[in-house]
């Protein structure tokens, strides 16, 4: 919490500043504020956790074999922040022996650590949290993102064209974190995205489940973080959401 929350105080600080933007594939960005919001807390880990793992989006991959794994993105919204648009978070989940086991998601802008202890429950500054009672995708508000390279795929469009005709609407958010917080909160009733990254869903996932929703892959097999297509919902939801995905 206190590497999430000093993190994520510098990004507030310096979302509204000009960011040096560079470019990891035609339209995957990274700033120098992803840099040094991971440094900050890798540091911190570190120091905390010196024999732990840590694998980290912007190019940190330490693997020793340690049970202990921690996966952290410093910056889940990128594209927004370097827009100017406030809609990022910071998210650190812990791994143990490959499962797991603690997820913080960190939104700075509105002050809003949602966090999960396996088995313990999940909770947003302190309050138990738990997913929607929505039954009927017809009255669900889902969430969806595209992947980087939609450009010379087309991937999740052909999803996207069959939810929003069934769903009550859609959200695009642009951060798969915040996205999988808002379902484990009840804001979505279900959110699903292809081509993802541990770092994106490590925490967030957990966090649903932990609240007592599902978090799978398309097909329903239970979600590690090494799986890129995930299917998040409040539960009542995942077997019709399934059924459309199985359309394409």
């Amino acid at each position: 919490m206190e590497a999430g929350r000093a993190a994520g105080a510098l990004l507030r600080r310096r979302l509204n500043l000009s960011s040096q933007v560079s470019y990891k594939g035609e339209v995957d960005l990274v700033t120098e504020s992803d840099n040094l919001s991971q440094s900050m807390i890798v540091a911190r880990l570190s120091q905390l956790f010196p024999g732990h793992d840590i694998l980290a989006e912007e190019g940190l991959r330490r693997e020793s074999g340690a049970p202990f794994r921690w996966v952290v993105d410093p910056l889940d919204g990128t594209t927004n922040f370097a827009h100017h648009l406030p809609v990022f978070c910071v998210s650190i989940g812990l791994e143990i022996e490959g499962r797991a086991d603690m997820g913080l998601v960190y939104d700075p802008m509105r002050e809003e650590m949602f966090w999960a202890l396996r088995d313990e429950g999940a909770f947003l500054n302190g309050s138990r949290i738990r997913v929607s009672a929505v039954a009927d995708l017809g009255y669900s508000l889902l969430a969806t993102g595209f992947p980087y390279d939609i450009r010379q795929t087309g991937d999740n469009i052909a999803h996207f064209g069959n939810f929003v005709v069934r769903a009550q609407a859609i959200r695009r958010c642009g951060s798969a974190a915040l996205d999988l917080c808002y379902v484990a909160c009840g804001r979505f009733d279900g959110f699903w995205e292809m081509k993802l990254n541990p770092w994106d869903v490590c925490a967030g996932a957990l966090i649903v489940k932990e609240a007592g929703g599902r978090a799978t892959d398309f097909s329903g097999q239970e979600f590690p973080s090494t799986v890129s297509h995930i299917l998040a919902s409040n539960g009542f939801l995942h077997g019709q959401m399934m059924d459309v995905l199985r359309r394409c």
